[in-house]
């Protein structure tokens, strides 16, 4: 994920293989995710933020929530996108928990904005 990256191949490996890897081996995520979420790489760190986006209620909010807070203040396209997408999955399972998260946290205005897309279309901000 770090050799010639790219959006398209960074958010496959990572919502696919990654994320069903770590789901089967959390030994594995551990060693990884410690390392990835901190990293320079920007497309390490958005796999970070991304891998758990198909887990639905499995998802360990308060892990995404600290990875977030990780990642506040970058003015990276991707990194604040990506936070934003992965809130916005997270609201198909927890609205509440979002919209608490997207209140009380100083995010990029595209994060928080991609994060309330599908709340604000149902109407239910």
């Amino acid at each position: 994920m770090v050799t010639k990256s790219w959006w398209d191949t960074v958010d496959a490996l990572a919502t696919g293989a990654v994320g069903v890897h770590f789901e089967r081996y959390p030994r594995a995520r551990r060693k990884y995710l410690s390392k990835w979420r901190k990293s320079r790489n920007l497309w390490l760190r958005r796999a970070a933020l991304l891998f758990q986006l198909n887990y639905g209620e499995d998802t360990d909010f308060a892990l995404l929530r600290a990875i977030i807070r990780e990642n506040l203040g970058s003015q990276e396209f991707f990194i604040n996108k990506a936070i934003g997408w992965a809130l916005r999955q997270h609201t198909r399972v927890d609205p509440e928990g979002v919209r608490r998260f997207v209140a009380e946290t100083r995010l990029h205005p595209l994060s928080a904005r991609e994060a309330m897309k599908w709340l604000d279309k149902k109407g239910l901000v």
